[in-house]
């Protein structure tokens, strides 16, 4: 994976690119950047996975952006440079970035739900807290069912075994089991696709027990 761009409005900083490997947070290049703000960073990857730039090492500095095997190019700028980051190149990072787009809509419903609760709460209005209640089962099945059709409809991408691993983990498992077998071979032999084939495992073995 090839990684450029330019951070403008940086003079001098360290750019550092990673991802989580076992658990951990791995670095895997670094960039120091003098006079303007364009860098380069490389990787070999395996697949497609999520990777992350900082700058010199602040959270509140981070891009998330799914990598891969290509030349991906991130633009952005010092005052703003997550929320202007412009990120192309990646067709895993596409996916997501549409997955996202949606999801945003659900958790927008979410807290207008959870709004009407507290204040039904707070009137402790139960017949109204209860319709919430179910409002909130139906909003979480809808979502949970968003989520698997698009998983489904990218079989051929990394995104889908991630999607299962990072936003269905609570949901029934014949959900997680039909994305798994969706899959294309190449995405079952990816990085995310073995963690979801072994925590797919894991959880039927508990069910024997």
């Amino acid at each position: 994976m090839h990684l450029s761009g330019e951070v403008y409005g940086l003079k001098k900083g360290t750019l550092y690119l990673g991802k989580i490997k076992d658990g951990r947070y791995s670095k895997l290049d670094s960039f120091a950047v003098k006079d303007n703000g364009k860098f380069e960073l490389n990787s070999t990857e395996e697949s497609g996975e999520m990777h992350f730039l900082s700058l010199d090492r602040q959270e509140d500095k981070t891009i998330s952006f799914f990598g891969e095997n290509s030349h991906i190019t991130i633009n952005s700028n010092l005052e703003k440079f997550v929320l202007q980051a412009k990120i192309s190149g990646s067709k895993n990072h596409e996916k997501w970035r549409s997955y996202r787009k949606m999801n945003s809509k659900f958790q927008n419903q979410n807290l207008e739900i959870l709004k009407a609760n507290f204040e039904a709460q707070r009137d402790k209005n139960q017949k109204k807290i209860d319709s919430l209640s179910e409002k909130s089962a139906q909003w979480l099945r809808r979502k949970y069912l968003y989520t698997t059709n698009f998983a489904i409809s990218n079989s051929g991408s990394e995104v889908a075994p991630y999607l299962a691993l990072t936003a269905l983990t609570d949901a029934n498992i014949q959900l997680l089991d039909t994305i798994q077998k969706s899959m294309s071979d190449r995405v079952k032999k990816s990085v995310y696709g073995k963690e979801l084939n072994a925590f797919l495992m894991k959880i039927k073995e508990n069910e024997q027990d």
